[in-house]
């Protein structure tokens, strides 16, 4: 008997779950989670405004849950997982070390986890930072997407130009243009997860 066809629909409600540090912290439940990664100023607040409607990031912002695991229902379809920004030029050696366990340990043992979504400034180079998280990504076996941010501060043959060579240096072919300031691109990589991680 064939299976059901599963369509996408954009969520219709997000709710904070938890923060969280330790993995005796993660909540409990069988949905599949996708992560968010990025630099502090690379536009992952904005980007993740625009995919749950102007509502995780205000959690996620508050004092106390920007060095966090944030875990959001994405109206129980999915928990989207916003991470702490990375890009320590003003943290401790210590506070850096304490992002590099909490991350890794999230991105090593969760079972629930089926992808990374790595926020990046389309005008920036790839780092050994985001190559330290494709690193987690090839050894844990999970896929991983990049979105380029601030597209709009590109021309549109500059900003396919950038996703051609972000591709070629990380090696991957999931990589999507966003404008939140344009709302473009958005709705892409949204159904991507959707229709390759989540639903799978």
């Amino acid at each position: 008997m064939p299976s059901a066809l599963v369509v996408y629909v954009m969520p219709k409600y997000i709710q904070f779950m938890k923060s969280a540090v330790l993995a005796k912290d993660y909540p409990v439940h069988k949905m599949a989670e996708v992560a968010i990664a990025g630099r502090s100023n690379a536009g992952k607040s904005s980007f993740i405004n625009a995919l749950t409607r102007d509502k995780v990031a205000k959690v996620s912002s508050t004092p106390g849950k920007t060095r966090l695991l944030n875990f959001f229902n994405m109206a129980d379809s999915y928990v989207l997982v916003d991470m702490p920004g990375y890009g320590f030029a003003s943290r401790s050696h210590s506070e850096v070390l304490e992002w590099h366990e909490m991350i890794e340990a999230y991105l090593m043992t969760r079972e629930n986890l089926v992808g990374l979504i790595l926020v990046m400034d389309i005008r920036r180079e790839w780092t050994a930072d985001e190559e330290l998280l494709k690193k987690f990504s090839d050894e844990r076996g999970f896929p991983l997407a990049i979105v380029l941010t601030k597209a709009d501060k590109m021309s549109r043959n500059q900003m396919m130009s950038a996703a051609m060579k972000m591709k070629k240096v990380s090696g991957l072919s999931a990589v999507f243009p966003v404008s939140s300031l344009k709302k473009t691109g958005q709705d892409e990589i949204e159904r991507y997860v959707f229709e390759n991680w989540v639903k799978q």
